[in-house]
């Protein structure tokens, strides 16, 4: 109930009309849906996709080995390492996003720390760029993807590897043969949780991206509280369930055919 009720509201706002001085007025009309086909909001659409694909990529290749050694590692390392991975949930994600802001922007600790050593004459324009939307989300969302990660290669007996190193196996094919494929289904959900909240973010592309990298959560944020027009909101917010729906869906088919070959 919790869910449909509001699911079912957004479904009536989006196709209602947008009001002379914002708001809804209860005029039924396909407008709102036949405008997400315009061209100006293809490049939003693309670059939500685009940018929530590397992050997930970027989060796999750097989760990965992090998880590995945090499940081979012994109990007391192990501990310390899964306290060091929950350490930035415990301070709010607004926060630590603004913390990103001080280090990433001109005169930041980043500019300033290569600077006095020397290794570049002039600041690095990376703060309200792609770049800079990126390295948040990957900062943010990381976690998500090692703990599934950790989970799954934990419960990989290590004598399967050393098994497979007594039959003159290298590192890459222990790895590629015994490991990856033990370890999908927390791939599977590590990408699933990554990927997900990348693709609607809205604070890290609203605070590190500026007005310069709009993504479907800025761009739905914009049409409610900026330009009022709640009515297209609306039709985004459905867009991009939809369109959450439908990648997650053929991701797990896609994932469920390569498994039974």
């Amino acid at each position: 109930m919790f869910f449909f009720v509001p699911l079912l509201v957004m479904l009536g706002v989006s196709l209602a009309s947008r009001g002379t001085y914002g708001g809804v007025e209860w005029t039924w009309t396909l407008t709102n849906y036949l405008r997400l086909a315009d061209p100006l909001y293809w490049n939003i659409y693309l670059r939500s996709v685009l940018l929530a694909g590397v992050t997930t990529g970027v989060c796999l290749v750097l989760g990965f080995p992090l998880a590995y050694v945090m499940a081979r590692a012994s109990p007391r390392i192990q501990n310390l390492l899964l306290f060091l991975a929950m350490i930035p949930f415990w301070t709010n994600f607004l926060v630590r996003t603004y913390a990103w802001m001080f280090i990433l922007r001109t005169k930041g600790v980043m500019n300033t720390g290569l600077m006095s050593l020397g290794l570049i004459d002039q600041p690095i324009e990376i703060l309200y760029t792609d770049s800079a939307v990126l390295l948040g989300l990957v900062y943010g969302y990381l976690p998500f993807m090692v703990l599934p990660l950790y989970v799954a290669i934990e419960r990989i007996a290590p004598s399967l590897e050393e098994a497979a190193q007594d039959l003159y196996a290298g590192g890459w094919a222990v790895f590629w043969r015994v490991i990856f494929p033990l370890s999908k289904p927390g791939i599977v959900a590590g990408c699933v949780l990554v990927f997900i909240p990348s693709l609607g973010a809205f604070i890290t592309p609203h605070l590190l991206g500026g007005g310069r990298s709009m993504m479907l959560g800025t761009l739905i944020q914009h049409e409610f509280l900026v330009i009022r027009d709640w009515p297209f909101g609306s039709a985004l917010s459905f867009l991009l369930m939809v369109l959450l729906l439908s990648l997650t869906v053929s991701f797990f088919k896609r994932q469920g055919l390569a498994d039974r070959t």
